[in-house]
Formats: structure tokens, sequence, C-alpha cells
């Protein structure tokens, strides 16, 4: 079931957020389970097999491992938690590169399962206090299909004391209406005009570099809209998850813009991989193997084609370089500068995200430069820029803080005037999106095939 289908809107969340509010406070977590696993079996319920197998495997094999540490053996614990990581690694590995259907979220909840395992390994937070909570946090269906990747001690907090309510609810939906508005409105008019350059016979150098700038707004739109509607869904439950995107277009670095972008990933893989290696505690040549180790990691966890992992690689070539080599520098030049430098590095970097192998993304390469091309311009480009010209326009202004800044500092005047606009245009908003969607403009998240 996907957040922005018909069933989901007018169906499955309000009769979900009735029967949640409804219920006494120990009863809650119970149905919040049922409602995730009615969310997660809808569109294929083998799936729900694999997720409950992963929560009881690694509820037992936590216990298991806290019970050897508590006897003082030392190694017995080791080797248990290696071993459940190991299981996870492989199960994910299995499902993701194989020809095997994709279960929904197996990534984003196979990190949260292994974040929970490091923690108690290192003994940074305590286990589950019980198979509900824990299953609870694996499962919690507004964050089980893409995130965010969420710790667990982060969830057992709000477990311990939930607050839904009038007030939760009415954020939630503000987040999760604008989520909407991005994936619906502009993500997939992005998308739609994407897919109107890459089924192309040919073309013109201009009209490749156009469409690989619909592919960069739809990304981050596609994604950012998720993890609104993520957010503001477990808002409206009772849970405050932090953001997941920082207006990743406007950073100033590549290692700025991973600060921004997939924020719960990134964090994760400083907190897992990077940290544990030796971080930046160690010489420089450790601190390269251990970006390294980062960014490949990085890269595979996208995908299994070499252009993921040279996607990985590139990314991490250049914050390397800004690290060790361009730090003085980069402080010199102005931050308008370096965000556009950014945004390029980015820029082409997503033309191997989108391609289907390397040799694909060599080719559309060769595109934007002329090989194989039909000239610099042509018809389809005026036809195309003209077309999508607005739309350009609105995405990139809404790369930035500005409008939603400036729609806050009214809606919450002193007043009632600004909020019932507010709710006017949100009105309205809610019932553009829901056209789009009944006219079948909607399509899947990009991340959930990751």
């Amino acid at each position: 079931m996907s957040f922005g289908s018909l069933i989901f809107l007018f169906l499955f969340l309000p009769a979900s957020l009735l029967l949640y509010n409804l219920v006494p406070g120990p009863a809650k977590k119970a149905v919040m389970i049922l409602l995730s696993f009615l969310f997660y079996a809808w569109g294929n319920p083998q799936h729900l097999l694999v997720l409950i197998l992963s929560i009881l495997f690694n509820y037992f094999s936590a216990s298991e491992m806290i019970r050897w540490k508590q006897n003082g053996s030392v190694l017995a614990a080791r080797i248990a938690f290696f071993g459940a990581v190991a299981v996870d690694v492989i199960v994910l590995a299995i499902f993701k590169y194989t020809s095997l259907g994709l279960p929904l979220g197996i990534s984003f909840y196979t990190f949260s399962i292994i974040s929970y395992l490091a923690d108690l390994y290192m003994e940074k937070a305590g286990r589950a206090d019980n198979l509900i909570n824990f299953t609870l946090f694996v499962s919690f269906f507004p964050k089980v299909g893409s995130g965010p990747i969420v710790r667990y001690q982060d969830f057992e907090e709000q477990l311990l004391n939930i607050k839904p309510g009038l007030i939760a609810v009415q954020d939630g939906l503000y987040l999760f209406l604008m989520g909407l508005f991005k994936k619906i409105l502009i993500a997939d008019a992005l998308g739609a005009a994407f897919s109107q350059v890459t089924q192309l016979a040919g073309m013109a150098q201009a009209t490749a570099w156009l469409g690989a700038f619909f592919y960069f707004l739809q990304l981050y739109f596609d994604f950012s809209g998720y993890s609104d509607m993520a957010i503001g869904l477990s808002r409206m439950f009772g849970f405050r998850f932090e953001k997941n995107f920082d207006y990743p277009y406007l950073s100033n670095s590549i290692n700025d813009f991973w600060r921004r972008w997939h924020i719960s990933l990134g964090a994760w893989f400083r907190n897992y991989v990077y940290i544990p290696l030796g971080g930046n505690r160690c010489s420089t040549l450790c601190q390269v193997r251990n970006l390294l180790a980062v960014w490949i990691l990085t890269g595979i966890w996208h995908g299994s084609t070499l252009n993921f992992l040279i996607w990985g690689l590139y990314h991490g070539a250049f914050a390397m370089l800004e690290r060790f080599l361009l730090k003085d520098t980069l402080e010199k030049i102005p931050d308008v500068i370096r965000i556009l430098v950014t945004d390029i590095i980015v820029f082409f970097g997503w033309v191997m995200f989108f391609s289907p192998s390397m040799g694909e993304a060599l080719r559309y390469y060769g595109l934007m430069f002329g090989a194989g091309s039909l000239g610099f311009w042509n018809r389809t480009t005026t036809f195309l820029l003209v077309e999508k010209l607005p739309l350009l326009i609105i995405a990139v202004i809404l790369c930035g803080p500005w409008v939603f800044r400036l729609h806050e500092s009214l809606a919450f005047k002193e007043g009632g005037l600004y909020k019932t606009v507010s709710l006017l245009v949100f009105t309205a908003l809610f019932l553009v999106c829901t056209a789009g969607i009944v006219g079948s403009t909607y399509t899947s998240f990009l991340y959930a095939k990751f």
C-alpha cells in the first residue's frame, strides 16, 4: 500500500487514526502492530512472513547476546552479535541482488535492526523490554517502507509516553500534505517529463541535459516528499522523528550535501561503519580507508550494478578531496559559487544513479557532450523547455526554504485570516493531488527499489 493511493488516503489512514485514538493506552501498541502488518501485507502478503521472521530472529538473537554478556562470555556474545548481523546482511543481499521480489523497505528495516544490535553489543542502549515493543519498532508502518532509519532508543523513549491527540494530528497532517504535494504535483510531473526524454529514439545535447535536470529535481522531491509524509504520519500517531532532508541543493560542499540528503542513512553509516573503524581518530591513511569503506557501502546499498559502486566512489572522491586537500581553499570561495559547484557535481552523479548500467550512463554522458546526439538543440528541446518551464521554475524555488518559511510565518500569525487562507490552500492542494492520483499520474516512490 502506498501513502499516495486512494485506499490509503480515504480508507486506511482515517480508519487507523480513529481506531488508534479510540482504544485505551495499553492497547495502542497492539493495534498499531496489527495496522502495520496490514499495511505491509497489502501488496504482497508473502513478504510479511519475511518481516516477521526477521523480527523474531533478531529479538531472540539480541536476548542471547545479552545473556552471554551477563554470563561474562565475551567471545560467545561477539559470535552472537556478528552472527545475527551476518544473517541479516545475507538475507538482505539475497533479496536485493537476486531475481527474488524485493520486500517493501527491507534495506531500511534491516539497517534499523542492525543499529539495535550494535547499540546493544556496544552497551550504548538497553534492549527492548518485550517483543511487542521491538515488533512495533521494526514494523511501524509510517517508516517501514522507505525510512527514515530510526534508532531503537529514540523510538523507545516515545513508546513510554505516546502522545497522540488533536495537536499531533494537526502538526502531522501539515507535514503529510506538504509531502503529498511534493510527490504528486512536483515529483510525478517531473518524472513524466524525464520519461518523455528517455523514451526518445534520439535526442539533441540540450535535450539530454534537460532530461538529467528533470531527474535531478524529481529525485529530491520524490524522496523528500516521502520522508515528509512518513514523518507527518508518525506525528499523527504521537511519534516525533527528525527531518530526513534539509534543503540539500543549497549545500556548499559534497560533505555538506551528505549531511543534508537522506540524513538518517548518513548518520547510520557514520555511527555504525565510520566511527567503529576509527573515524577521525587515526592517521590520514586510516581515515581514507574508513571513508572508502563508507562510500563503497553507500554505493552497494543503493544497487548491485557497477554504476552504483562507481557513483558511491565518485561522491567519496570529492568528499575526501574537500576534507584533505581543499579545506582551507573552500573557505575562501563565496558560498554561491560553492553551492553551484556542489550541485553540478551531484547533477552529474545522478546520471549514474538513473542509468540501468554503467554502459548506459556513459552513453547518456556522451549524448550530453555531443556523441551520438542530434545536434545541440532541436524542436523537441524547445517544446519540452517551453512546456515544462513553469514546473521547473516552481521546483527550483521550492528547493529552498523561502516559500515554506513565508507560509509558516503567515499561518501562525495572530488572527484567523491567515489560518483560514492556509486551510483553504491546503484543501485545494489535497484536492488537486487527489485528482492527480485519480488521473493515474501517480508513480511509485523511486527509493522503494533501494
